[in-house]
């Protein structure tokens, strides 16, 4: 079925990075280390900082998930298993949906982490919780839609260094609306419906977009 594969996919990647613990003990700090760059960059200005936290919370997630993205397979790379994942009697549809389920997970611990240490650090308030744990969920799955697809190119052409040449342009619609939802909330406005929309709707197309042409790259 389905969404057993998904399950069993994600639930392998899950596993191999529980026994890695890479995302908690190497890309997480690498985003502190951002957050406080950025903070040390923009002064001791409390107002400046509050109004661009949400912009640096999604800027340090992005390039710190990029890594995740190319390790999601870097694995099978090294192993040579990448065949195995061609030769499974799986759709290969439900592989990618599998990866990206996994690197959302991870990329999902990583915002929330992140989003930790901006609070402490810009003092903000998070009075509408739920709705911001809503838009990290729908702009997280937008980036590991993309990511884990891109993340195989990468792999399959040797080419980590690629990937952010790769990623960014596409991913930037997710960025800007997850930016600007996470700023309409922390401020207290009205309108966040609106770029929660915006999210659902490149989630979907990017989802759909990797379960039909994924195939097709894992084969080349």
């Amino acid at each position: 079925m389905t969404g057993s594969a998904v399950w069993a996919v994600a639930g392998k990647d899950l596993r191999a990075e529980a026994r890695s613990k890479y995302a908690l003990g190497s890309v997480l700090p690498f985003a502190a280390t951002m957050l406080l760059a950025f903070g040390f960059a923009l002064g001791p200005d409390r107002v400046l900082l509050e109004r661009a936290a949400p912009g640096l919370l999604w800027l340090a997630a992005l390039f710190a998930a990029v890594d995740l993205f190319h390790r999601s397979y870097q694995a099978e790379a090294d192993a040579g298993a990448l065949d195995g994942l061609v030769l499974a009697p799986l759709h290969k549809g439900d592989i990618f949906l599998g990866k990206a389920v996994a690197a959302a997970v991870q990329v999902l611990v990583l915002v929330l982490g992140t989003g930790l240490i901006v609070t402490v650090l810009f003092g903000l308030e998070l009075s509408r919780a739920p709705l911001l744990l809503l838009t990290a969920v729908l702009g997280v799955a937008g980036l590991s839609a993309l990511g884990s697809l891109f993340g195989l190119l990468t792999v399959l052409g040797r080419r980590q260094a690629a990937l952010p040449v790769l990623l960014l342009p596409l991913v930037t619609p997710v960025l800007i609306a997850a930016i600007r939802a996470t700023a309409t909330l922390v401020e207290g406005s009205a309108g966040v419906v609106g770029w929660l929309g915006v999210l659902a709707a490149f989630d979907a197309m990017f989802l759909a977009a990797g379960y039909l042409v994924f195939g097709y790259l894992l084969e080349d």
